[in-house]
């Protein structure tokens, strides 16, 4: 059976595991769904209560029925670089294409519908509370007086987006930023803003879950560093990330997250403070974990191949919904 992995064509993340994919003989099938239609082409069949497809990616033709996992790393938007490019044929590219892969039993890595749920970082903020995880005190408002008042009780904040990235091609990031004292937030006014209390921290958590298995590592932040950089993507630092042991209580809640979230993989950010306790700052469902790994040297693409290229047994998840287990794990 077919692992198929939807991405983009420079996915240096991908290319980590496709090579760990390639050493256990699994056939993989890497396509960006920005190519269909044209060097990507779909068809599927509902006949006398069954279905049958196939997808057609640089002449290789692959039945649908025949996936065993699905891996959503960073697929493009659908018809993309079609010849003629419209927000309509988007839309019939994207319902053709992500329907036709719902209706097999492929395992979801991530499944659309949960990850499109996992990026609103609201809701993450509610579930890590109720999985137990420490998470700063965060107002998210359009209010200029509650932003005052919280500025108030909590005097050290940091604003970060409440959407992540910013919607530009290519989009770019948006760095978390300390806020200034005395600001007077009348701003808040105009858009949704999410202030949350600055952890002062001795060291950045980066942990990833692909299934049971946790990988965390800690890159530590220098004493004499400048306390306004606040943002690890961003700070100038010398230090390496290092392999580190979850705390039971974190890797218990991460588990806990996940499982109530419906994801396989996740990337959580941990900002660990003086006292040690870490506290949860996000979880990207789609996070990078190459740099992570290079310097850390965790195996993190081998376990994400082997929870892509693993058998397969039915099983149900707590709310009776369908789902899929590993053998073995």
């Amino acid at each position: 059976m077919t692992v198929l992995i939807l991405t983009c064509e420079q996915d240096v993340t991908a290319d980590m595991v496709v090579a760990e994919l390639d050493g256990t003989g699994v056939p993989v099938v890497r396509l960006d769904p920005a190519d269909l239609p044209g060097p990507v082409a779909l068809s599927g069949e509902y006949v006398r209560g069954g279905f049958h497809g196939h997808l057609s990616v640089g002449g290789r033709l692959v039945s649908m029925g025949g996936l065993r996992s699905v891996w959503v790393r960073r697929p493009g938007v659908p018809a993309t670089h079609a010849a003629e490019p419209s927000d309509w044929l988007t839309q019939e590219s994207a319902q053709a294409l992500y329907g036709m892969l719902r209706s097999t039993d492929a395992r979801w890595m991530n499944h659309p519908d949960a990850a499109r749920r996992a990026r609103h970082k609201p809701w993450q903020l509610h579930l890590a509370q109720r999985s137990g995880l420490p998470v700063p005190a965060t107002l998210i408002t359009t209010f200029p007086q509650a932003a005052r008042d919280f500025a108030g009780r909590f005097p050290d904040l940091v604003v970060k987006p409440v959407s992540g990235a910013h919607p530009q091609e290519p989009p770019r990031a948006v760095p978390t930023s300390r806020v200034a004292p005395g600001t007077d937030f009348t701003a808040v006014a105009y858009g949704p803003t999410l202030l949350q209390r600055r952890v002062a921290k001795r060291a950045d958590i980066r942990l990833t879950c692909v299934g049971d298995r946790i990988f965390a590592a800690r890159k530590a932040v220098a004493p004499d560093a400048d306390p306004d950089e606040v943002d690890v993507r961003f700070a100038v630092s010398d230090a390496l990330w290092h392999a580190v042991d979850a705390p039971s209580s974190v890797a218990a809640g991460v588990r806990s997250y996940l499982r109530e979230a419906g994801l396989a993989y996740g990337a959580f950010d941990f900002a660990e403070d003086a006292e040690g306790m870490w506290w949860f700052l996000e979880c990207n469902q789609s996070g990078q974990f190459g740099f992570v790994q290079i310097e850390s040297g965790q195996p993190i693409a081998a376990a994400l191949a082997d929870w892509l290229a693993a058998p397969l047994r039915p099983g149900s998840l707590p709310n009776g919904s369908r789902t899929w287990a590993i053998e073995g794990h």
